[in-house]
Formats: C-alpha cells, structure tokens, sequence
C-alpha cells in the first residue's frame, strides 16, 4: 500500500505562503515582561556599534519562557534571542567564545519547543522576520515587505532578507500544486500531471526574476564586510577567533563547546522541496553520475548526508515534511515511464531548465557577493597597514587565504564547483536529448578568439584557482576535489 501524501496543515505549511508562517510574524511579544528583550532588539544597531551590547545583556535577568503562548510568539522570541546572540557573540573586536545565561537558557528551551537549533537559521532571519507594509497587498512583492530585525540597520540586510522572502511568498503555491501532481500520477492523470509542470515551470521563471533583483538594494561590499558576519556561526569558525565553538552557558556548569552552521539558504525548505518533486539527485562535488550507486532516485544519499544536516536546521514539521514527501514523490519516475506522451515530457524538461536558470542566476549572485570581495580582502590585507591590523576579528577579515596552508574544515564545501554541479544535476533528469543537450552548453562569449576581444573580466570565478571563502554554514573553498552538496 502507497504511504498517503503529507497534508500540508498537518506540519503547519500555508497553502498559500508556503514554509512562511500561516499568521504574520508578530512585531512584539504581548507580553510586558518580555519588554527588556525587545527594548534590546529596538537598539541592536546602537548597542552593537557602541560596544556596548555585551554589557547590557550581562546585567539582564534571565527571563522564562512560560508567558510564550502562542506559535507565534515563541517564533518572534527566536528571532529576538538569535539576534542578541549574535549580536554579542560578533559585536566586538574579538568574538565572544560564551553565551550568558541571560541568553542561552531561553534560547536552549526556545530551540526545543520550535526544534530548530539555538542559532540564527534561515528561519530566523528570513522566514520569521517580516512584515507587510500593506495588509491589502500580497506578501510575494517586495515593494510591500520590511524586516523586523537587522544587525547593521542598512538597506542592504533588509533588502538581502527580503529577496528570500518574496521567492518563498511567491513559491509558496508550487508546494500545493506538486502534491497535486503527485496524486495525479498515482491516478495515471497525465494531463493534471503536464498542467502543473507547466505552471511550475512558469512559477520558477517569477523566483528567477526576484532572485536577480538582488543587486537593486544590496552592495555586494557591504553584505560582505559588514551583514555577512555577523550571519556566521560557530562551525568552521577558527580563523575567525572561534575556534572550539561557542559555550552556551545554561547556569548547570557544563562548559562544553557547541558548534553550528550559521544562516544559509541551504537551509530552504522550499528549495529543497523542488529537487525531491522532480526527483533531482545530488552527489558530491566530483563525482560523476555513474559514481552515484548508492543513492536513490529522489535524490537522498545512502553514505553523504550535507543535504540531511541542512534539515536540521529547519523547522522540525519543515524537514518532517521533506522526508515525508520524498517517500511518495513518483513525478520522475511517472515521466520516465510515459516518454511518449510529448506534452508531459516537454513540461517536465521547462521544469528542469527553469530550475537550472534558477541556479544560474545563484552562481553570478555568490561570485558577485563573497567571490569577488574575498579577493578583494586578499589583496588589502597584503599591505598589512595599521588600519587594517586594528579591525575587529569576525569572518570578513578571516577570509582572506592563510600564508603557506589551506585550511578546510568539516562542512567545508567547494563553492563554485558545488553550485555549478548542482546546476548540472538539475538538468540531468531531462527526458528529450534535445533537452540535455541544450542545458549542458557552454555559452560562448562574444568575439571569443577574435583579436580584439581582451582579457577577461577580473570577476569571473575560475573553477580552478584556489580561493578559500568562509560561507555562512561554514568554510567554503574553489577546490574541486574537496566537499560538495553532499559533503561532512
């Protein structure tokens, strides 16, 4: 018998809005004795340049959690405990290798009740930290959304937030209509089947569209020198003045060092979502796809499990959900086995190819916005000026390649060639030759081997020189042969 297909309301998943809350986020807690936190929150930015974060939360009294009520609240505490812990752990000239009760025991207990880890993920900064400027205006458009919390107050970290959430609000429905499919599959339903690949097809060209607006409002050089630090976390950390982790201090004595990813978009559950609905699999950065044995046709991993790690720093329902869906996805296989149908086939080939636009458009934006300025960090700190030596420690300035070693630490992943294999993977499922063909050509630049065509632009990230970057869910390098999607 065929295990039923997930309920969406049964892991808390909006029809409509997708991995974002079914009720807005609150803009404060209700209660009046959580006052202290969002008073701390409301100044963040002043604390944090003034340094003087660190002592104000030190004198705090350690609140409980029992006035939390509703899921809501308890998401809005979150978000509030994860940006004082980061906030005071990167707010200094060195990082703070120690949390303060005042943090981590209601951080701990929060973490539990909403089973995410007590760090800020992906929910914390994105799915939990907005608002509509309209409330008769959809979610899905960025002229109508505003962050609720930011580390630096610019422009440019709400803007970065707000890209994420547009593309899940606009996402959103493909969940709903996948499922759809799905079922229609299980009913030999081809034409409910083609309908919806088209209209996710169509659905992933509006996330293509939102994702390369990135560049409107956010200046690559302020997401990496300024936002980007403070989104770390404690995993992969050592350059950056962290190199056991962080003691979340509970009060019982236990100094045991933590360590964490910090916020990435690898932790998208909808993103995710795509690969398990169309049956995408991934393997680790090298390996070719006769190399890929032990895995399965819904894309998880019998022996390299990054893309389960990743789960666990999603919503707990988030990442039940995925596991639940990659139990009945059958669209691949459904396709494979009606290759005659012409309809169905080119829906689900526009799928694949939209998809791997998709992740196109996501390699230009990472070389833009942590390729580029970690060179350009690499050739500043090479004048070793008193300047640049008086900067505090935090990623940014450990970013730049150690003298004499490369350093690489579990998790590590190779960036450029991990997201452009991942690219190719996508593609790699197209049923028409046709089709194959097309997503594996290489692009050819204008007057390429013609005399007057230059050098080449600067920017441009090459597959093989090494260039170690620290990402937010830990050390990423240009190297092929080491990490991948699912590396540990």
């Amino acid at each position: 018998m065929l295990p039923p297909i997930p309920v969406l309301a049964d892991y808390g998943i909006s029809p409509t809005h997708g991995f974002l809350p079914s009720t807005l986020p609150l803009t404060r807690l209700p209660d009046p004795y959580y006052n202290k936190w969002e008073a701390i929150v409301a100044n963040l930015q002043a604390l944090i340049l003034s340094r003087r974060l660190r002592g104000v939360i030190d004198r705090l009294p350690v609140l409980s959690t029992v006035g939390l009520e509703h899921d809501a609240e308890w998401r809005r505490a979150y978000s509030l405990l994860c940006f004082m812990a980061h906030g005071y752990i990167w707010g200094g000239d060195s990082p703070s290798d120690r949390l303060p009760p005042q943090i981590s025991i209601p951080l701990l207990d929060i973490s539990r009740h909403l089973e995410v880890p007590p760090v800020a993920t992906y929910a914390a900064v994105c799915l939990w930290n907005f608002k509509p400027l309209f409330m008769d205006e959809d979610i899905d458009n960025l002229e109508n959304l505003a962050t609720l919390f930011t580390f630096t107050g610019a422009i440019d970290e709400s803007w970065f937030y707000l890209v994420s959430v547009a593309i899940e609000a606009r996402g959103g429905p493909i969940i709903s209509l996948m499922l759809t499919a799905i079922a229609a599959a299980r009913q030999n339903d081809s034409a409910v089947v083609t309908r919806c690949l088209r209209t996710f097809a169509e659905r992933l060209t509006d996330l293509t569209n939102i994702l390369q607006r990135m560049h409107e409002s956010c200046d690559p050089v302020i997401f990496y020198n300024r936002i980007r630090p403070f989104l770390a976390g404690s995993k992969n950390m050592g350059e950056a003045g962290l190199p056991f982790g962080v003691i979340y201090d509970d009060g019982t004595g236990n100094d045991k060092y933590r360590q964490y990813s910090g916020g990435s978009n690898a932790q998208s559950s909808l993103i995710q979502f795509f690969d398990i609905a169309l049956g995408i699999q991934h393997r680790p950065t090298g390996e070719k796809r006769d190399a890929a044995s032990d895995s399965d046709s819904r894309g998880r991993s019998a022996k390299h499990n990054f893309i389960q790690e990743m789960r666990n720093y999603m919503p707990g329902p988030h990442a039940q959900f995925l596991e639940d869906v990659s139990r009945v996805a059958n669209i691949r296989e459904y396709v494979q086995e009606h290759t005659e149908d012409t309809q169905l086939c080119l829906a689900y080939d526009a799928c694949l190819a939209m998809l791997s636009a998709f992740r196109d458009k996501h390699i230009a934006i990472v070389t833009r916005y942590v390729i580029t300025p970690s060179r350009q960090v690499r050739a500043r700190s090479r004048s070793r000026s008193p300047e640049v030596a008086r900067r505090p420690l935090n990623l940014a300035i450990a970013s730049r390649k150690s003298e004499g070693k490369s350093q690489k630490g579990t998790g590590g992943t190779a960036l450029i060639p991990f997201l452009k294999q991942a690219r190719d993977e996508t593609g790699e499922p197209a049923v028409e030759e046709w089709t194959k063909r097309f997503m594996k050509r290489q692009v050819r630049k204008e007057g390429s081997g013609d005399f007057f065509l230059g050098k080449e632009d600067e920017g441009a990230p090459s597959e093989t020189e090494d260039v170690e970057v620290k990402g937010l869910a830990g050390t990423w390098t240009m190297e092929d042969e080491v990490g991948g999607i699912c590396s540990y």
